[in-house]
């Protein structure tokens, strides 16, 4: 049986068990959107911050330390003038590739329905007498 630092099996459901840090991390939507890119292949970090819209520089480069940290993902440094950073996904990275493309595929296929819901209740919310 596997065990954790903590001696315990891992089981996202219980708050001690350091699972629960790596599920945070992994349903982080920046750490999503960042490997759903790198799951096509290598990238800059620039070319990165232009194609997740809303991202700040902060935000992609925690996002990107984390992700690193964490095994992830890899960073590449090429000793060039100006110098050339890539990242791409560790063989770790690679096994969230499908999982988290599912993700998002189901996100958009999914967003109508969910637009629809939205409407329902913000049009129940508009109907209903203020103070109830």
């Amino acid at each position: 049986m596997v065990r954790n630092v903590c001696g315990l099996k891992p089981n996202v459901l219980h708050g001690a068990c350091p699972t629960r840090q790596v599920l945070d991390l992994i349903a982080d939507k920046w750490t999503t959107l960042v490997i759903y890119l790198l799951s096509n292949g290598t990238l800059r970090y620039g070319e990165l911050h232009k194609r997740i819209e809303g991202i700040s520089q902060k935000m992609l480069t925690q996002t990107l330390r984390q992700l690193e940290d964490d095994g992830l993902v890899k960073r590449t440094v090429y000793p060039e003038v100006p110098p050339r950073t890539e990242y791409a996904l560790t063989s770790l990275g690679e096994t969230l590739r499908e999982p988290l493309s599912a993700l998002c595929r189901w996100a958009e296929e999914h967003l109508p329905e969910v637009e629809k819901a939205r409407s329902r209740k913000k049009a129940k919310h508009a109907e209903m007498p203020k103070g109830a």
